[in-house]
């Protein structure tokens, strides 16, 4: 099949211009999973011809999207040029909007953060918020040294469901008025950045695939415990949202209360570790983290409460088990820190409630799987829209 037979069926016109295009995309990309190659490892790679390698490497370098990054002397031959793909071509924006903190990071087309801020969230209204976190970008932009023109694509992570069509957000129970309609569209015109609005656990569910211990799983869930309760589900390297954006709402999930029916959020969360301690007899200003640390002392109260943690994070995770078949359940968020002291718990308990029994490991990237998720899901289209600007494509 000719190169004019494959438009043909995508729909195109075929032309000379986009068979150079798309040879470039395709060295573009292979050099970017490669690191670093010369014109004939190129060739070998692709099945390109060596001439059609150096013609679109020449025109990926005039473009700025490659440069050369050394040489290689072979031990019988000519010293080859070694090129990369020019990581300063552009950038992208990934942000962490919790309830306790707000985390926002600027990265090249390589991923790597070349500025970063973690600040305390103390907004309390939709609005001051909005303007921390245009307050807060603007900042770590201006850190980073990058002319904010270059930074072309964002994802913002957050609890609920963005509605694309209401244009707000939905079901974020601990931000108060954050489902307040336009809110991500004044973002947008401030920063004079394209935003893209995810779930966080959805979020940090890509990032632990793409950087942390989900990588190679066919299909992992990851449970976000911290001031409410969310599920990500990673399912061969795509994300598995539902017909409406909102698989993975366990915590709408109902839950047998002491006085009357309760979902499961109110059961397994930071806010349920406090009221379990306080309930066997702790006191004082207690914060889960407080709960772990004197469970770790071998305080009894603590020690009960967590014990109780988790039993409940057991029948989340004979949930997902049984709904969804998984190879590996990822605990993290803040309550996901202390993982070293549930596991024993959420395996024992597993064991009487289910046979299905997926390996269960804490998160690698902790507290940043939110942000890199967001900047793993902005880096995607980053690079496409910096190829279509510096070709012409676009």
């Amino acid at each position: 099949m000719t190169a004019s037979d494959v438009a043909a069926q995508q729909g195109r016109p075929w032309s000379r211009r986009r068979l150079r295009s798309t040879n470039e995309r395709l060295l573009l990309d292979r050099l970017r999973a490669l690191g670093a190659a010369s014109r004939a490892q190129l060739a070998r790679e692709t099945g390109l011809s060596k001439p059609t390698v150096s013609s679109a490497l020449a025109s990926l370098e005039a473009a700025g999207l490659v440069h050369e990054v050394g040489t290689h002397a072979p031990e019988r031959g000519r010293t080859a040029v070694l090129y990369a793909p020019d990581p300063a071509a552009g950038y992208a924006l990934g942000v962490d909007i919790g309830r306790g903190w707000l985390r926002i990071a600027v990265v090249d087309l390589d991923g790597t953060v070349v500025a970063r801020a973690d600040v305390r969230n103390r907004a309390r209204t939709s609005a001051a918020m909005a303007d921390l976190v245009v307050g807060t970008a603007r900042q770590v932009i201006g850190n980073s040294g990058v002319d904010p023109a270059e930074v072309v694509h964002g994802v913002v992570g957050t609890p609920g469901v963005y509605d694309e069509k209401q244009r707000r957000v939905r079901y974020a129970m601990h931000l108060p008025g954050w489902g307040r309609a336009g809110l991500f569209d004044r973002m947008r015109e401030e920063l004079c950045v394209p935003l893209e609005v995810h779930n966080d656990a959805n979020l940090a569910a890509l990032g632990e695939y793409t950087y942390g211990v989900g990588a190679g799983s066919r299909l992992f869930a990851y449970i976000l415990i911290g001031t409410g309760l969310g599920m990500g589900v990673v399912n061969e390297g795509r994300l598995f949202t539902g017909a409406h954006g909102l698989a993975g709402e366990i915590g709408f999930l109902p839950w047998p209360g002491q006085r009357k029916p309760e979902r499961l959020e109110d059961a397994v969360s930071g806010v349920a570790v406090v009221e379990a301690a306080r309930r066997f007899g702790m006191s004082g200003q207690l914060t889960a983290k407080a709960v772990f640390d004197a469970a770790r002392q071998g305080n009894p109260a603590a020690v009960r409460a967590v014990e109780l943690e988790g039993e409940r994070i057991a029948h989340t995770v004979a949930a997902a088990a049984a709904v969804l078949d998984p190879d590996l359940v990822v605990l993290g968020g803040g309550v996901g820190h202390s993982v070293d002291l549930l596991l024993g718990p959420v395996g024992e308990h597993l064991r009487t409630l289910t046979p299905l029994r997926p390996r269960i490991a804490p998160s690698r990237l902790g507290e940043d799987a939110v942000l890199l998720g967001a900047v793993a899901t902005a880096l995607g289209t980053a690079r496409d829209v910096v190829f279509e600007r510096r070709t012409g494509e676009g």
